[in-house]
């Protein structure tokens, strides 16, 4: 046993080696246990306190960088609230002339004292503790503890059950528009997966030799309404000039209803350069603008060459064609005689222009990638976007042409073309270059148009709609979908929830909207909104913040056009940058070029014409046009609001609602920068 014992001891220590080697040197290594080496290092080791100290030093760091971030834009925002609300340095108040504005704008400053009245007395009564119990008539504390438990029973007796039925009633149609989302979005992943989509076979149209080949083109009438936009005219009468299409089956109308003689003479001297090199265009302008945009195509419409053009293309003054437009967009119609539009998309050259454009970009996208598309596809039918699009003059004179009855005679005209039975395309993959607004003011007004014209149209075509000959689900679709869920309920639901019944609910406990409210659904209906810009997924919280303060807007627009208040019928221009890529100026100067160093006239111009284009080039070299000086507005019912919603993140701290807090308080600060007019572009 003691030799066992002996002979175990030995072995735990390791087996002895015997090497022998040609070198004496190296002749016996005894090796009794693995070498250090080769052990498993600890993994604390080699961390030291030096190591420890780098690592909290850097996260310090970032931590100061942060607040040192946050802090800078919070006396950014206070600098600019002190310039531009306090100072007026700079600034003007805007007009609330949008509608029924003044009576909202006193609306919600009642909203607003109340608010501010009850979180002091909320303070007040936490401070002394009276928030804690319900006191028998023996136990109050003074007058001011007596109202208070008053306020509390009536509260909780007669005005949450008021707040939470408008709530729930708002949630419903909530739900209901996000279920119309979300099918919109399985439409368009269908259209995706399955390559869906209008096609035509071999264009006749493809010849190289157009000119050689003319006969078999249709007569094509091109239209370029415009008012007093010097920024733009330039760009639209050029690409359109450039049309590849046969010079005598394509006539360009320049409809001009500028109410500026500078402006009138420079749209002039352009249409003349272009119709002595060669071009089919003619300059129209209307004394009296009746009508705003209705009325000018109406009266061009009216010219007795019309009869002889079967196809009659639209675009807005700051809309630039590329030159195959009509190859891509014509010959749809070809073996079709019930279609009456070809729709093509928007691009839009200043999307990265500033946050308000990329904001813009994400709505329109959806818009036409979603929408429209969807629409086209299943039902052949959407809203004519007043643009970029090819009618049948057939179908317009059918359907009455065009009238005046409403700002949005583009979607009047779609409407009663449906009533009639014709049909429309939307083709995704043509896209017409164009710009979106980039002042918030010019933003504003346009929504504004947008969303009141609608409500116009809703009333006057509603006894149409239901007495036409459609079948019964399309007459459904028109009321239900097309005007009542995207035109009424959306802006009525986004204003009435988010703006004031949230708020409220601050100030009233018992009547609490539910955390996916306001929360989860919103932001996944926002992802779906941003799905065709996948580049914008960076700007889905501004989004989402940006939508629920556009709704102020769009609310006030909507109630305006349904019951006809204030300036419903009002038509404003929006404004324009005269934008253009990179690419599509060299392209474009290239191309001028290219027609100069031709024959310097191809129709053999006449001295008394040679002789009119010089006199409209001096006196366009004559006019100097002084910038119009703008400034920034300051937006008062946003102010409002964002003071109302701050107030009930106050309130809200006395509750400890953390998503209801951190949501009220970007939103209000989000209110704040759009009332002061720090979004979009700046004014110096």
């Amino acid at each position: 046993m003691d030799f066992l014992d002996r002979w175990a001891k030995d072995n735990k220590k390791g087996t002895p080696v015997i090497v022998t080697m040609e070198n004496p040197n190296y002749s016996v290594v005894e090796i009794d246990e693995p070498d250090s080496a080769f052990q498993p290092v600890e993994k604390g080791r080699g961390k030291n306190a030096k190591q420890a100290t780098w690592v909290l030093l850097l996260k310090a760091n970032r931590a100061v960088g942060c607040l040192a971030w946050v802090l800078t834009l919070v006396w950014a925002l206070l600098g600019a609230i002190k310039k531009r609300l306090i100072l007026r340095e700079g600034v003007g108040v805007a007009s609330e002339k949008l509608g029924k504005g003044k009576l909202m704008f006193k609306i919600i400053k009642v909203l607003l004292v109340t608010s501010f009245i009850g979180l002091g007395f909320e303070v007040f009564a936490h401070l002394r503790g009276w928030h804690l119990y319900i006191p028998h008539t023996s136990d109050f504390q003074g007058f001011l503890h007596f109202v208070y438990v008053g306020w509390l029973g009536f509260r909780a007796d007669y005005v949450a059950p008021l707040v939470q039925a408008l709530s729930t009633f708002c949630v419903g149609l909530f739900l209901m528009q996000s279920v119309d989302r979300m099918v919109l979005c399985l439409g368009c992943f269908w259209i995706k997966y399955m390559k869906i989509g209008p096609r035509i076979g071999e264009n006749p149209y493809e010849s190289d030799d157009t000119e050689g080949s003319a006969s078999k083109f249709p007569m094509v009438l091109v239209q370029i309404p415009m008012c007093n936009e010097k920024e733009v005219y330039e760009l639209s009468i050029s690409a359109v000039s450039q049309l590849d299409w046969p010079k005598n089956r394509l006539l360009i109308q320049v409809l001009d209803d500028s109410d500026d003689e500078s402006i009138r003479w420079l749209i002039k001297a352009e249409v003349s350069m272009w119709n002595q090199r060669g071009v089919n265009i003619i300059y129209r302008h209307r004394s009296v603008r009746t009508g705003y945009k209705a009325g000018n195509l109406k009266s061009a419409m009216g010219c007795d060459y019309v009869k002889d053009y079967e196809f009659v293309a639209i675009f807005d003054a700051d809309f630039q064609p590329s030159p195959d437009f009509l190859k891509q967009t014509v010959p749809h119609f070809l073996d079709k005689p019930e279609l009456g539009l070809v729709q093509a998309r928007w691009a839009f050259v200043n999307k990265d222009e500033n946050l308000l454009t990329r904001l813009q970009n994400i709505n329109l996208c959806f818009h036409f990638e979603v929408e429209q598309q969807v629409n086209g596809v299943f039902l052949n039918f959407f809203g004519f976007n007043g643009t970029a699009g090819v009618w049948r003059i057939k179908a317009l004179e059918e359907s009455g042409g065009w009238l005046e009855r409403t700002t949005v005679e583009d979607m009047d005209i779609a409407v009663r073309a449906h009533l009639r039975g014709w049909k429309f395309i939307y083709l995704n993959d043509v896209k017409v270059l164009c710009e979106v607004p980039e002042s918030f003011e010019a933003y504003r007004k346009q929504q504004h148009r947008w969303h009141s014209g609608p409500m116009q149209l809703f009333r006057l075509c509603l006894p149409a709609v239901v007495t036409s000959e459609i079948s019964i689900w399309k007459k459904a679709n028109l009321i239900l979908l097309f005007f009542l869920l995207r035109k009424l309920i959306l802006p009525f639901y986004s204003f009435t929830l988010f703006c004031i019944i949230l708020p409220l609910t601050m100030f009233i406990p018992e009547a609490e909207l539910p955390m996916w409210v306001i929360c989860y659904v919103p932001i996944c209906m926002s992802l779906l909104n941003i799905l065709p810009a996948p580049k914008s997924i960076p700007f889905v919280a501004p989004y989402l913040l940006f939508e629920n303060t556009m709704s102020v807007t769009k609310f006030n627009a909507m109630i305006s056009g349904l019951f006809q208040l204030g300036s419903s019928y009002e038509w404003i221009v929006t404004k324009k940058a005269g934008r253009s890529s990179e690419s599509d100026l060299l392209e474009l100067e290239d191309k001028n070029m290219k027609i100069m160093n031709q024959t310097h006239f191809t129709r053999g111009a006449s001295e008394s014409g040679l002789c009119e284009l010089n006199r409209l080039k001096e006196q366009k070299e004559s006019l100097n046009l002084e910038p119009v000086k703008r400034t920034n507005k300051i937006y008062r019912k946003e102010l409002a609001i964002a003071f109302l919603l701050l107030t009930a993140s106050a309130r809200s701290l006395l509750s400890a609602h953390g998503v209801h807090f951190y949501f009220l308080l970007f939103q209000g600060v989000t209110f704040l920068l759009v009332g002061l007019d720090l979004i979009g572009e700046q004014m110096s």
